[in-house]
């Protein structure tokens, strides 16, 4: 199996990332929206100053043509960390299988998948490796 090394700048970040969903989830705990989630994540990571951008596009190019879709990633960590934010009773395959899309269309290294519909976070957290990265 090929060993992903993942930068100290982006284990940092994924730091900061997991932080603050545990400040969100134990402020609010789960059931409500995933968009209330992203809200307060989004606030959390405003408070560790870190730069990040809510809803980017994720663009598919398709033999070469850029395809118009609207797949948008949650949140994405100073253009080199992916997070999924879900609020849902289990996560299911195609969760894992869109965060691993959207690292191989995006070339980010490592994405976190988050469900804050847990009763304790560390149980939906999951840190999602891009194996197709050269």
């Amino acid at each position: 199996m090929k060993q992903i090394i993942i930068p100290q700048d982006i284990e940092r970040m994924a730091t900061l990332a997991v932080d603050a969903a545990f400040a969100v989830h134990k402020e609010l705990g789960p059931g409500l929206l995933e968009s209330a989630y992203e809200g307060c994540f989004a606030y959390e990571l405003e408070l560790r100053e870190v730069r990040f951008q809510r809803q980017l596009p994720v663009p598919l190019n398709y033999k070469g043509k850029l395809i118009e879709v609207s797949f948008r990633a949650d949140v994405v960590l100073e253009q080199r960390l992916l997070i999924e934010l879900k609020a849902v009773e289990a996560l299911l395959p195609v969760h894992r299988a869109q965060v691993i899309t959207y690292l191989k269309v995006l070339q980010l290294p490592l994405g976190l998948l988050i469900n804050f519909n847990t009763a304790l976070i560390k149980d939906g957290l999951h840190r999602i490796l891009n194996l197709h990265l050269p």
